[in-house]
């Protein structure tokens, strides 16, 4: 019987947030209502409140469960005992482009983050929780290229500071430019390329190298 009672309450749990991006998306973060979340996933209001303390907090959860797979991924190339951290880099970096062209709940979160979540008035907490994930994936890929330096993988002068900085933007810029019109180009058959020639790039560029190199 409590197996059953806990298995219950992650479906439910599952519901309202599979009913989360759905609101998020059609109405967008600020306009959307805890009411209007509970009418989707067929629940009342008191249902979400067993579950999430308010509308953030079931946006919060949307978000991270389409982004631990990301997570679980990039933390093999950040481990010291990797012995191919460029190369897990490459299989995170192509995985999660390819997934958000791929997958259509993947792509609705993102379209959510990117398009239609107003970093204003009740919604400014979330833009500091958006700094603080930032900072956390940029130390990560920092121990990521150290890794990679000390495996002869990188030069020993790569500036990282900046190698993180450009892969942040070449994700963030490719995502974007795609979900404006994803018509323009094949993200999903191109993210290979693109990450290749940005891999290739931190190997041989020499404005990518520390001043003392």
């Amino acid at each position: 019987m409590v197996r059953r009672t806990k298995a219950e309450a992650m479906e439910t749990r599952t519901r309202i947030l599979d009913a989360a991006e759905q609101v998020f998306h059609r109405k967008g973060v600020l306009s959307a209502s805890l009411h209007d979340i509970a009418s989707e996933a067929g629940v009342t209001r008191g249902a979400i409140y067993w579950h999430f303390k308010n509308k953030h907090d079931v946006f919060v959860a949307m978000a991270d469960r389409r982004r631990l797979p990301f997570e679980a991924l990039a933390q093999r190339a950040e481990a010291g005992d990797e012995a191919d951290p460029l190369g897990r880099l490459r299989e995170f970096m192509v995985y999660l482009l390819q997934q958000v062209a791929r997958d259509p709940s993947q792509r609705r979160v993102f379209e959510i983050m990117f398009q239609k979540c107003e970093f204003s008035g009740e919604n400014l907490d979330l833009m500091q929780r958006q700094r603080d994930a930032c900072k956390a994936a940029s130390g990560g890929l920092e121990t990521t290229f150290r890794n990679a330096i000390n495996k002869g993988q990188l030069p020993a002068g790569l500036d990282v500071g900046r190698a993180v900085t450009l892969l942040h933007s070449l994700l963030t810029g490719l995502i974007m430019h795609w979900l404006l019109d994803p018509s323009v180009f094949e993200l999903a058959d191109a993210a290979p390329d693109y990450v290749d020639t940005f891999l290739f790039s931190l190997q041989h560029s020499p404005s990518l190298l520390t001043a003392q190199a």
